[in-house]
């Protein structure tokens, strides 16, 4: 047991880092349990990949508590309701992953999970981001704050996540592209990014439940539990990390992280088969 708390002590950090970080979470997790095999059942596994990433949303609920609390009593009238707004907004963006998600979750299980999409993806949209960051360089940015984003861009964006549901793509990378793309500036950007996450993965998360059922063992309780946690203290310093990060950056590092990285795991698994 001590060491498949190991195991997922590394999966945790991994989701931490890359739930957050446009470098796909779900990609890297499949790949690092490709060479760090969990001793559980296919089925806690499938859950247990998406379930994780719940500790991750919780730093997002925790660090912008405030923010996104309508009613705070710190908060005036017209700050209440422009929270209220944000929130109407993530409503909007939410709906095409959720009811696509719902469509086709099993078909992108069968089908899509594996090693050879998530490389094709992570290389696919790493030259995305460097294409467009490029486009972007002597572009005026439109909307730097929620109050100037539109309920039609925020949908828009919305459908950019729809691309996330494909393994290797990220869901903070889909939605920040297409964001970008739409004219927001790139902090409006990774927030609005983070909060189409809260109820995109309780979501996720309570689907899969349901579809594994609640007959945990004592083991897949710790398991799950251990890397929930491992992965919400990661998240904390990832996601204050990317904040500052763009304040004077773009994210052409990470394209070609995906690149390179993508290009790797194509080698090596050509090479062992």
């Amino acid at each position: 047991m001590v060491i498949e708390i190991i195991k997922v002590i590394i999966i945790g950090i991994v989701e931490g880092i890359t739930e957050w970080l446009p470098i796909s979470s779900t990609g890297h997790m499949i790949l690092v349990e490709e060479f760090i095999k969990l001793n559980v059942t296919p089925e806690f596994k499938e859950m247990f990949f998406v379930v994780i990433q719940l500790g991750a949303i919780m730093a997002v609920v925790i660090l912008f508590f405030h923010k996104l609390n309508p009613l705070s009593p710190s908060k005036s009238k017209k700050e209440k309701i422009d929270t209220m707004k944000i929130w109407y907004k993530v409503i909007i963006g939410v709906l095409p992953a959720a009811v696509l998600g719902l469509l086709f979750d099993d078909w992108l299980n069968e089908h899509l999970y594996n090693y050879w999409t998530v490389a094709i993806m992570l290389v696919i949209y790493g030259i995305l981001f460097i294409i467009v960051e490029n486009r972007n360089e002597d572009r005026k940015v439109k909307i730097t704050s929620f109050e100037e984003l539109p309920y039609k861009i925020a949908f828009y964006i919305g459908v950019f996540q729809v691309l996330a549901l494909i393994p290797g793509t990220s869901r903070s990378g889909a939605t920040i592209i297409g964001a970008i793309i739409l004219g927001t500036s790139r902090f409006i950007a990774a927030e609005f990014s983070f909060f189409l996450s809260i109820p995109v993965m309780f979501g996720a998360s309570a689907l899969k439940l349901v579809k594994f059922g609640f007959d945990f063992s004592q083991n897949e309780i710790i398991i799950l539990l251990t890397g929930m946690v491992v992965a919400f203290l990661v998240s904390i310093v990832a996601i204050k990390f990317l904040l500052q990060y763009i304040k004077n950056h773009d994210f052409k590092v990470f394209g070609w992280y995906r690149i390179v990285l993508g290009i790797i795991v194509i080698g090596y698994f050509i090479a062992v088969n």
